[in-house]
């Protein structure tokens, strides 16, 4: 049957045609002994006049053309499935690197997870790959679990022939960055439940124990302190316009979404994190460790310079950094070494820069940026954890502060209203 395909040669340059073949992967096979990175193979009429992107730039695109799943997924499903897929990937080198065909290895993956998306995703895999197709392209049916980094490695992996290595090295990547992420949140839990606490008993105390105190207060007729009469105030106000409070609230989340949906918004935002005192500074530096961890793995792969750097844009996550890497494509576009577009920003630091300098010169620089990507990772988990150490006392003495204003206020009336019946008395 006639395939139509879309691969790539050694220069880059794009190629699109048809071949006769039995099925995809036989099609594929005979490309690849012709020298040709096979990007897609489908069956229809060829595609002309087709931009000059890379394979791997096409299966970024592909992955971001998908906003609405991406939007519906929460933080927990998001690690819950970075944890699945760190997991599969290592699963699937050790039975690959042992001999095992891919499909006998998938249908074994299959059985071991547990009914639901994860598994019929699974299924989906490996019901392509037993049809013909490559495993990267039978990933693309689940983007929103097979991201478009993990499909361009495994096309890689499959088109130079080291596809137990490349699912080692995005197994190794998942799990650091698994490990990071537990990390993040394992330091922030403990002063938000501190706030949540907090914030909790002040709200009971000023809807339910406050005003018990305003009645006393009035029947007694004592003279009450400035702070006294804030918080009977406060009270009163929550008690009665608790509503306004709630509408006000949910008011304020819908602006606060519709201002960052809009890439104004967005890119306020952004500049705001990165300038934050001390905050900031983590912020650039989580964000350039992801930056080189990817484009080392990408380079490590032996993926081109330009699609790797295709890749990474939208994994960013920062508007700034993906003009930055922008500006760095532009740049190795003109022929100009990637440490050049770093060099005069205030996103990447010089160490960073001058990593990146000297693998360029050494040949090295997918090796060099893994090792500055593990450094980096190192010191951001340092940083945090004594920042959690230094925000939880902070928590508590300003806790401490508010339980004792509160008491103080209180039973100050009280302690007067006593000193002046000893005094009568």
């Amino acid at each position: 049957m006639k395939l139509v395909y879309l691969a790539f040669d050694k220069t880059g340059r794009q190629m699109s045609d048809t071949i006769d073949a039995a099925s995809a992967a036989e099609a594929a096979e005979t490309l690849r002994r012709k020298g040709l990175y096979v990007a897609k193979i489908t069956a229809g009429e060829p595609r002309r006049n087709l931009p000059r992107r890379g394979p791997l730039a096409e299966a970024a695109s592909a992955g971001a053309g998908r906003p609405a799943e991406r939007q519906r997924v929460s933080p927990r499903s998001t690690r819950r499935r970075l944890k699945d897929l760190a997991m599969f990937m290592r699963q699937v080198q050790v039975l690959v690197s042992s001999g095992t065909p891919m499909v006998q290895s998938l249908t074994a993956l299959e059985r071991q997870a547990k009914p639901g998306p994860w598994r019929q995703a699974l299924a989906d895999v490996r019901s392509a790959v037993e049809q013909g197709a490559s495993v990267s392209m039978a990933m693309e049916t689940h983007p929103e679990y097979f991201d478009s980094i993990c499909r361009s490695l495994v096309a890689a992996g499959e088109s130079s022939g080291t596809l137990p290595a490349m699912l080692d090295r995005l197994a190794t990547m998942k799990r650091k960055q698994l490990h990071l992420r537990g990390v993040l949140i394992g330091a922030i839990v403990y002063p938000c439940l501190l706030l949540a606490v907090a914030g909790s008993v002040l709200t009971f105390l000023l809807l339910f124990t406050i005003p018990r105190f305003g009645d006393l207060f009035r029947n007694l007729g004592a003279p009450l302190p400035p702070t006294t009469q804030a918080l009977l105030w406060l009270s009163q106000m929550l008690r009665s316009y608790w509503w306004a409070g709630l509408l006000a609230a949910a008011a304020a989340f819908v602006m606060v979404r519709l201002w960052l949906a809009n890439p104004a918004g967005r890119k306020a935002l952004d500049s705001l994190l990165l300038r934050l005192p001390r905050i900031g500074r983590i912020i650039k530096s989580c964000i350039t460790a992801r930056i080189v961890r990817l484009l080392g793995v990408l380079l490590d792969g032996r993926v081109p310079v330009l699609e790797a750097l295709d890749l990474i844009v939208s994994a960013a996550g920062n508007c700034h950094y993906e003009a930055l890497i922008s500006q760095a494509r532009d740049a190795v576009t003109r022929g100009e070494p990637i440490s050049s577009a770093f060099d005069n920003s205030r996103l990447i630091s010089p160490s960073v820069c001058e990593a990146i300098r000297s693998g360029e010169q050494s040949g090295q620089v997918g090796t060099l940026l893994l090792n500055v990507a593990d450094f980096l990772d190192e010191d951001n988990e340092v940083v945090v954890k004594s920042l959690t150490t230094i925000l939880e006392p902070v928590i508590l003495i300003v806790m401490g502060v508010l339980v004792a204003l509160l008491a103080t206020s209180m039973f100050m009336p009280l302690f007067d209203l006593t000193s002046m019946a000893a005094g009568g008395n």
